[in-house]
């Protein structure tokens, strides 16, 4: 059989991800702080955008004279070569919404405010009313770091120089809960000085605030701890050097270790529990960052749910159409003309998605709330088996598109602000063949028997299955253990000694 060469011609369509595209990809999973700081880096490069004032703090724009034109007749290279009406330019480019969101083919019925219309300068409602004043409550004290508590405990706590520069060594040892990690004997190698001198300068430290800093392990912070508070007697010694043991409940064994009646244990457990197993904790953390929901429900007065947008997330930028018109009729030359045709694209790209992406949210949200009604009227009890699939389909959009939009989310409900996946639970089968039960109702039902048992009748993971499958709820033993876990709950023995010793305490 012969080999020819042949050539033939197919045709075929693709999807090609165009940097526009990939953008606004990312644009969607955006959370509202990394959408700002993108916004803020797009309005530093493009001249053409801006945040948009508030109404009560926009000045009134001044009337300017329309541009002169050339002697010779020339019109506006802008007006005739660009057209610089921003959806017709942008039609023209792969920055369109059927490109930029192929599985929401184009709809443009508004499912929330025109959000070019509407947005506002974040910057508008700040300020000093206008009088260019300093407001010192604007301005947030800097957080005191570990480094610098200590920095200023060594200077008061040690004469000595050679102390002090062993105190800032085991101080730049120590971890973000305040342990050394660093074994002893290499720091004393490194630092070239005795190991007696070492551990003298670590008991001076042991001695700073917060107490159980520079301990060695838990025992030793605890100890300090104790220690501090003239609680350290032989009998709670032996219990921070059994830990396990309590880690486990075994409190038989440690009363027979310490010599301890009942109560007298009960009494040392709740003073190790006001402890505080991590003092360095404190100063490592920045501090719990406020969370914004995205999207507020509110009860509607024909008895449904109002899904809205929150405006204090929505970005208030705009094409600064008056800078455009000011500038175009002077740029004559070719690179003139393209940076300011590559603005116009941008400006109008990015204002376009922000508006594809708040109504992409509101649509999400919407069949949300849609499908978890009971929940938001009844309780988590009621919430029902929810996946990404389900209400891909209900919006007629793909399920990487919703996966987007769920993450790093949040919704302001009746009953508190959830992150948009809270919702999306796995579906737990019937023991009546009625509707599955969502994941998460069944874990508040573990916990609120949990919390419920007596210390005569301590349920066991089968006992918990048993009551389940009563309630029409088809659960294994093993999920019932993995759900237990999952909420740090401890095995039904653990508990039974734990709940007998806090009964024989009473």
């Amino acid at each position: 059989m012969a080999l020819a060469a042949k050539l033939q011609l197919r045709q075929s369509q693709a999807l090609v991800m165009t940097p526009q595209l990939m953008q606004s990809i990312r644009l969607l999973q955006f959370t509202h702080a990394e959408l700002e700081r993108f916004i803020d880096d797009e309005i530093e490069r493009n001249p053409l955008l801006e945040r948009r004032a508030d109404e009560d703090d926009r000045p009134e724009p001044e009337a300017e004279p329309p541009p002169e034109r050339e002697a010779d007749g020339e019109t506006d290279w802008f007006a005739s070569d660009l057209d610089h009406n921003a959806e017709r330019l942008a039609d023209r480019l792969d920055s369109s919404l059927e490109n930029l969101y192929p599985d929401d083919p184009g709809t443009r019925d508004r499912l929330s405010p025109d959000l070019s219309l509407t947005w506002k300068s974040a910057a508008g409602s700040s300020g000093s009313g206008g009088d260019g004043g300093f407001d010192l409550e604007d301005v947030a004290a800097a957080a005191v770091t570990l480094r610098d508590s200590l920095t200023e405990q060594i200077a008061f706590g040690f004469a000595e120089p050679v102390h002090r520069i062993i105190a800032s060594e085991l101080a730049d040892s120590l971890d973000d809960s305040g342990y050394i990690r660093d074994d002893l004997a290499e720091l004393a190698l490194r630092l070239g000085i005795d190991r007696s001198l070492l551990e003298t300068v670590l008991i001076g430290c042991q001695n700073f605030d917060p107490p159980g800093l520079f301990a060695r392990n838990l025992s030793e912070c605890l100890a300090i701890q104790l220690k501090r508070l003239n609680r350290l007697d032989p009998a709670m010694q032996v219990l921070l050097n059994n830990l396990d043991l309590l880690a486990r409940r075994d409190f038989v064994a440690l009363r027979r270790l310490c010599g301890v009646d009942e109560g007298d244990l009960i009494d040392m457990l709740g003073e190790i529990k006001a402890l505080d197993p991590k003092p360095g904790a404190g100063f490592t953390g920045q501090g719990a960052e406020t969370i914004v929901p995205d999207v507020v429900v509110r009860p509607a007065p024909d008895g449904t749910w109002a899904v809205e947008l929150n405006p204090d997330t929505l970005p208030r930028v705009l094409v600064d159409q008056t800078y455009l018109a000011r500038i175009s009729s002077g740029a004559r030359s070719p690179a003139d003309k393209e940076f300011l045709s590559d603005c116009m694209q941008s400006a109008s790209w990015l204002t376009r998605s922000l508006d594809q992406r708040a109504r992409t949210i509101v649509k999400v949200a919407s069949e949300i709330v849609r499908q978890q009604d009971a929940f938001l009227m009844k309780g988590i009890r009621h919430l029902r088996p929810l996946n990404l699939k389900t209400v891909a389909e209900a919006i007629q959009m793909h399920e990487s598109t919703v996966s987007r939009v769920t993450a790093n989310k949040y919704m302001q409900t009746p009953r508190g602000v959830f992150e948009l996946r809270f919702f999306f639970t796995a579906a737990i089968a019937s023991a009546e063949g009625g509707d599955a039960h969502s994941a998460q109702s069944v874990r508040h039902r573990i916990r609120q028997m949990i919390d419920e048992e007596k210390p005569s009748d301590v349920l066991s993971d089968d006992a918990i299955v048993d009551v389940l499958r009563k309630s029409g709820i088809d659960i294994a033993r093993r999920t019932v253990a993995k759900y237990r876990e999952g909420m740090n709950i401890p095995s039904s023995v653990q508990r039974r000694r734990e709940k007998r010793a806090m009964a024989g305490a009473m």
